[in-house]
């Protein structure tokens, strides 16, 4: 599914992140940037190494990444220039400002990809996974940030890229793109 905001075409993939062709792959990391489960594991193993080392030096700098910032090391041996590493909140009911962690997430992440001149970007389902912050209310996050950022920002990403990796998420992601077909 393909559909466009600006200048920006919007893509909807079902599949393994890591085999994703763009300038910048997003992570869901942890605040410790070390690696762990789910997205972000599958990102380390794949990207090898030099992604870890630096996460290790961005670490010793400033002590991890808080959540709903990003920070920014190599591609490693990824198919991309850059990963782009966001931490999602961990869904407490709701109480717990989640959804302007997890909006900031965007908005940080498109703000480093613009930053370091992508072109294309990538997102995994943000804090769906370990964090258990519901698919829908996910989704509609990611959606409405994506566009208010193109709608109201200049930028040079030209192709955007949510990545579901199972059934579930790619079906909620499907419906809820529909209802932004011809808007722009």
């Amino acid at each position: 599914m393909e559909i466009s905001v600006k200048d920006t075409i919007v893509q909807l993939i079902q599949g393994d992140i890591t085999k994703t062709t763009v300038d910048a792959i997003v992570n869901a990391a942890n605040t410790s940037l070390m690696g762990g489960g789910g997205v972000d594991g599958a990102i380390h193993r794949a990207g090898g190494k030099a992604i870890l080392e630096e996460c290790i030096k961005i670490r010793n700098q400033q002590e991890g990444c808080a959540v709903g910032e990003a920070v920014v090391t190599t591609g490693g041996n990824l198919n991309c220039r850059f990963v782009i590493h966001t931490v999602g909140p961990v869904w407490n009911g709701g109480m717990n400002n989640e959804e302007d962690k997890l909006r900031n997430c965007y908005r940080n992440s498109l703000k480093q990809a613009d930053l370091n001149g992508a072109a294309s970007i990538a997102f995994p389902n943000i804090s769906t996974g370990i964090y258990n912050y519901p698919k829908d209310l996910a989704c509609n996050i990611a959606i409405d940030e994506v566009f208010n950022y193109f709608v109201n920002n200049d930028s040079e990403i030209k192709r955007l890229v949510f990545v579901c990796f199972d059934d579930e998420s790619f079906a909620i992601y499907e419906n809820e793109l529909v209802k932004y077909d011809h808007h722009d």
